[in-house]
């Protein structure tokens, strides 16, 4: 009476011809709790292999008889390999899997970490860097198409800034733990640690990451529409202008940190490699300030928030040319913070220009900024060498002016 009766859930639920979603992972819950964990420790193990080096370039420069640009190459490689693996790897785990391909990634990273501690030369070092750099590239394009299918939608955010939180701890961990590490034993020993501590990451982030249920494996895509995604993205000058300021960011934020050692290991400061190291405990002003910038980003607006962090920037690299340590250690702080601020702030600016072509657009953004830090990198060692530190401040400065110049001239989209 009154037309056919609903169908229990169970009965829906056996019924093969009721297609019915896997269910995402909710806040809360146990699942959500080991996917949160292993996503940091994911963040940890990828950024914590990819900068500890960065301590160690004066030793390398001593050690192989290089150059200040030449030692860079240890950094500059692996995040420029990292750069074209990104492009890479999302395409690559739509048929292979996403969890088995990024505990493949951190597992084989950190296998090549152990076999750059022990290279017998500076060239099977670099072979091995480069190497690692690419394997890297498998985990934060993949951990974000992971999150974005296994997550509740609602719950998006509290997951990637788990795994932000994660890659700002092992960025700051990596460094400062590789100066400390060298204090007590050779920059062998120190690198092999990182290496072991990673595989071990790597091994809990496999146990602990819950299983993909909403991955479908896909063919390759239709050639044109992707040209066409591509093409989309690249003609857009908005979005080119975003990418030229990711280029410049992370090429001032690197090559201050890349030199800030050379200058403060040498007269008249003279410090030990793990007191240097300590200058980027800075970073965690950084963790605090992208925490921070998108709240104040939808109150003021994103190219005005992109602004003020590339100010504080250019402040933070004229506070570092007195010979007051005090003063450059504020100084480097701000550069910190100013980079947070507007790399926050832009990477999110991103996806709201970005039209169909969201996923070309963010990789393409993540190229630059790669790119950024491997060519800028190694170019402020030639600065240094010329000039030292007044030429790498000169440097560095005239990139953050040109990012500000780029972002000032971007049209402020209505904010989502």
């Amino acid at each position: 009476m009154g037309g056919p009766r609903p169908r229990p859930a169970a009965m829906t639920a056996l019924d093969p011809s009721v297609a019915l979603a896997p269910p995402r992972i909710a806040a809360g819950t146990a699942r959500f709790r080991r996917m949160s964990l292993a996503l940091f420790l994911g963040g940890f193990s990828t950024f914590s292999l990819l900068y500890c080096v960065q301590p160690l370039l004066r030793t390398f420069a001593r050690d192989f008889s290089l150059t200040p640009a030449q030692s860079s190459l240890a950094l500059s490689l692996t995040t420029g390999a990292l750069a074209v693996a990104i492009l890479l790897a999302g395409a690559a785990s739509q048929g292979l899997g996403r969890k088995g391909l990024m505990f493949a990634s951190m597992s084989l990273a950190a296998l090549l970490n152990l076999a750059a501690a022990f290279a017998p030369s500076w060239p099977l070092l670099l072979l091995a860097r480069a190497a690692e750099g690419f394997l890297l590239g498998g985990v934060p394009a993949v951990a974000m198409a992971y999150v974005g299918e296994e997550m509740e939608p609602r719950d998006l955010g509290a997951a990637m800034g788990l795994y932000v939180a994660g890659t700002a701890f092992g960025g700051m961990a990596g460094r400062v733990g590789m100066g400390l590490l060298v204090e007590i034993g050779s920059w062998r020993s120190a690198m092999a640690t990182i290496g072991i501590l990673d595989l071990l990451a790597a091994a809990a982030f496999f146990l602990l990451l819950p299983r993909s249920r909403n991955f479908q494996p896909t063919p390759a895509r239709d050639r044109q529409a992707q040209a066409a995604a591509w093409g989309e993205a690249l003609a857009d000058r908005r979005l080119m202008a975003l990418f030229a300021v990711a280029f410049c960011l992370t090429g001032v934020f690197v090559t201050i940190f890349n030199y800030a050692g050379f200058r403060l290991e040498a007269p008249p400061y003279g410090l030990s490699q793990g007191q240097t190291s300590l200058i980027f405990l800075v970073y965690a002003f950084g963790m605090v300030a992208s925490s921070t910038a998108g709240r104040l980003a939808d109150r003021w607006g994103r190219r005005t928030l992109v602004a003020w962090g590339l100010a504080i920037m250019l402040a933070g690299v004229l506070l570092t040319l007195p010979a007051s340590l005090p003063s450059i250690v504020v100084g480097v702080a701000l550069v910190t913070i100013g980079f947070f601020v507007a790399h926050a702030v832009a990477s999110g600016w991103v996806g709201a220009l970005a039209g169909r072509a969201k996923g070309q657009a963010a990789a393409l953004y993540l190229l630059f900024y790669y790119v950024g830090s491997s060519l800028a990198g190694s170019a402020g060692g030639a600065f240094w060498r010329l000039g030292g530190w007044p030429a790498v401040a000169g440097f560095t400065a005239v990139l953050a002016l040109a990012a500000a110049v780029l972002a000032l001239r971007l049209k402020e989209p209505r904010l989502a």
